[in-house]
């Protein structure tokens, strides 16, 4: 938990007076693992709640047999959830932060961005494998990504590799990886595996020279109704200053190229001694043309303050009313800067021929 103590210490005087929490989540075992997690926290901070977990399909978990970004729905693994959140059948979803639309559906926002796991990706390798790296796997080895982000970067980096589209849960994408003969290794976040208890499969991490991450990657935030003040007072405590301000300056990037999961577009973020430092680069299909850049913003760190509420407090989906606005607005400033500079060098050109052999293939 992040910020000064009195956060958790009035928290409880300003829970709500309702009994039971629901809160909802998809049913995979990694997403039950993290909504357990987030649940955790508020009872460690609400003791006198209850919780009720209601777990749902969505339509990324029942589509498998084609690849993300072929789909052409955005909210894939949130519009199910959502539609509950709208019944009132839910107070709260927790969802993978980088499963989130940078524009969200009306009356949504997210209440609370937890503080970020490792937000590398790392890679599984076949057990006839094991002890192996990238750049040693055989020629012409397969590798299973189902991220035209990942397969961009990395066809770029090991040209004597082949990728191909794996799909499934965790679980569903490990089996096929041990039980099949089709692929030499996965690639999959780092921060799933660690929360399954999977570290001794990962291989390799992949660093930002080799591989750079999704937005939002490793942080995990939690999706409420925009004008449900009581859940929103509950989740913000949840708020992790650092992880909020990286991921607002990677979402806004993003919503600024207008990029989705249909276009090879990846960040790094760091904070260090007040300056906040965005790396961005969008990739051709191949990984042949690519762009990146870096720019950095001078970022107050707050500790979780106590000033009251904002009027207007969205950016980028998010809702921080605990953040001060300054920080929060030189993040996004940051995001659509960088985005700014890409698409002033070519980036557009790049995305746009990406997304038409996307849909074309």
């Amino acid at each position: 938990m992040s910020g000064n103590g009195n956060a958790a210490a009035t928290a409880e005087e300003n829970s709500p007076k309702m009994k039971v929490i629901r809160v909802g989540t998809r049913k995979s075992q990694l997403a039950r693992i993290q909504t357990d997690s987030v649940v955790a926290m508020l009872k460690a901070l609400y003791p006198g709640l209850q919780f009720e977990i209601i777990a749902m399909s969505t339509t990324g978990d029942k589509i498998l047999d084609t690849a993300l970004s072929k789909i052409g729905e955005k909210s894939l693994f949130t519009k199910e959830l959502e539609h509950a959140l709208e019944k009132n059948e839910v107070d709260l979803v927790v969802h993978s932060l980088k499963d989130l639309p940078t524009v969200l559906p009306p009356g949504f926002t997210i209440g609370a961005i937890c503080k970020r796991e490792n937000p590398y990706d790392a890679v599984v390798f076949h057990p006839k494998f094991v002890g192996k790296t990238l750049e040693t796997l055989p020629e012409k080895s397969v590798v299973g990504t189902s991220s035209l982000r990942r397969a961009a970067q990395l066809q770029r980096k090991f040209p004597h590799l082949e990728f191909k589209s794996i799909r499934g849960n965790l679980n569903t994408r490990l089996r096929k990886l041990d039980e099949l003969q089709e692929f030499s290794a996965i690639i999959l976040a780092a921060a799933g595996l660690q929360r399954m208890g999977w570290q001794n499969r990962m291989g390799q991490i992949l660093h930002p020279e080799e591989c750079m991450y999704a937005v939002g990657q490793g942080a995990l935030g939690v999706e409420v109704r925009a004008k449900d003040q009581d859940i929103l007072d509950l989740v913000g405590v949840l708020h992790d200053p650092e992880t909020l301000l990286c991921c607002l300056a990677e979402r806004a990037f993003l919503r600024h190229l207008e990029g989705g999961c249909s276009v090879p577009v990846a960040v790094h973020t760091a904070m260090k001694d007040g300056q906040l430092y965005l790396t961005g680069g969008v990739w051709s299909l191949d990984g042949s043309d690519s762009m990146q850049e870096t720019m950095q913003a001078t970022i107050h760190v707050p500790a979780q303050h106590e000033d009251g509420p904002e009027d207007n407090p969205q950016l980028v989906g998010i809702t921080a009313r605990n953040i001060p606005r300054e920080a929060q607005l030189a993040a996004e400033n940051l995001g659509i800067s960088l985005a700014n500079l890409l698409l002033s060098k070519g980036a557009k050109n790049i995305l746009d021929v990406a997304r038409q052999l996307n849909d074309a293939h």
